[in-house]
């Protein structure tokens, strides 16, 4: 079965690839990609699938309906691009300006349709029935809540296992990449405000200078995160903004700092949270000022669940081979609010390789960068990786 499929998905290739560089060409941002979701209805028509697009996103959920005595299997792709100009030297590089798909869910969508026809082929193998889960909104719009909320686990009752696939350059083409347990950081951003009181530089003493308790509190922050923090439960934190006053002469009242937090467990996300609040306020408060601490909460962890993280494993083994099937060692310390439905539904992801040939992995441009280039060959793994996960549980 596993030399039919990847001969079935690589006869799906060129179909994929015109959908993939059709969306590339016009990237749609946030929770609304009415282009992409009018596209997306359009490459599946006809599959006999029965269809509802959400309320409240531009999300659609496709259901491929086999056997009525089986289980529910979830397949997910992203469809929304990143607020960045392209700048990679392609034929059919972005014609919006400042969008780009830079992080490969053009390539995720053209194999999740590429997954639809296939197993649609096969709907006589399915016992139980494929839902398919085209999502807007994962670069910071937490689009897999929006579709969650609107019914996505209960539009086919209920949903017993879920996969999902990110393409990335820091693996070979072709090559499949996971882990079980937490695979991706959760993702939060904090802001300090520190209140002194203003005053004329030439006379310090008479103000309360905010910056260089801003300063302390920054140096403390990285001293709180290598001392405090389990090295085996890592958390980073980054302070990427640092904004006080407006000219040279004058002690300006209050100074901000921006920044965030990333962990691989919710207890040592916890942690930050807390020792971040202490040491802003303890430091503050040794200078007499004050500070306020606001931390806004994103992506939660990314736990692959042991159980399926184990079937993708061994699925890929035999659909690939076991040498391009990789286990990692560690998790990366980027977020997917793919989360959100591994907190509902036993599921997985994992990383596809898409690195050009003739680009060394190691100094490839990475996902999110306006030079970043994907292997769109590796897309007839992915649609055939898709295929065997429901097949495999729906068999």
């Amino acid at each position: 079965m596993t030399a039919s499929l990847l001969a079935e998905s690589e006869d799906l290739l060129a179909e994929a690839v015109t959908l993939r560089r059709e969306l590339h060409q016009h990237p749609e941002l946030g929770l609304e990609n009415p282009k992409t979701q009018e596209r997306l209805l359009e490459a599946i028509d006809g599959l006999g699938l029965t269809v509802t697009t959400n309320s409240n996103c531009s999300g659609i959920m496709a259901v491929l309906d086999g056997d009525d005595h089986g289980p529910t299997m979830l397949l997910r792709a992203d469809m929304d691009g990143l607020p960045l100009h392209e700048d990679a030297d392609l034929p059919f590089k972005s014609r919006n300006d400042d969008t780009m798909h830079a992080c490969g869910h053009d390539l995720h969508v053209s194999m999740l349709v590429g997954a639809a026809k296939l197993l649609t082929a096969r709907r006589r193998d399915l016992k139980g029935r494929v839902l398919f889960m085209f999502q807007p909104g994962e670069e910071g719009y937490h689009g897999a809540r929006s579709m969650i909320d609107d019914g996505l686990l209960t539009v086919a009752g209920p949903v017993d296992k879920a996969f999902a696939i990110h393409v990335s350059t820091v693996a070979p083409t072709g090559v499949v990449a996971l882990k079980p347990g937490p695979l991706m950081a959760s993702s939060d951003t904090f802001e300090i405000v520190i209140h002194g009181r203003g005053g004329h530089a030439s006379a310090p003493h008479h103000a309360l200078d905010p910056i260089p308790v801003a300063c302390e509190i920054v140096m403390a922050l990285q001293t709180m995160i290598t001392r405090r923090i389990d090295a085996f439960d890592p958390s980073v934190l980054t302070v990427a903004k640092i904004h006080a006053g407006t000219t040279s002469n004058v002690i300006p009242p209050t100074a901000h700092i921006i920044g965030t937090i990333r962990a691989v467990s919710e207890r040592t996300r916890t942690t930050v949270h807390d020792n971040l609040r202490r040491v802003a306020e303890g430091i503050a408060a040794a200078h007499e000022a004050s500070a306020d601490v606001e931390v806004t909460l994103g992506y939660p962890v990314t736990v692959n669940h042991d159980s399926v993280a184990a079937d993708v494993h061994r699925v890929s083994s035999a659909l690939i081979g076991e040498q391009r099937t990789m286990a990692m060692k560690s998790p990366v310390m980027g977020s997917e609010d793919w989360s959100y439905v591994l907190q509902n539904v036993p599921g997985a992801m994992a990383f596809l390789g898409a690195t050009p040939h003739h680009i060394n992995s190691f100094t490839a441009a990475p996902n999110h960068s306006n030079l970043v280039s994907f292997d769109e060959a590796t897309m007839s793994t992915g649609i055939a990786l898709y295929s065997a996960m429901a097949l495999d549980t729906l068999r």
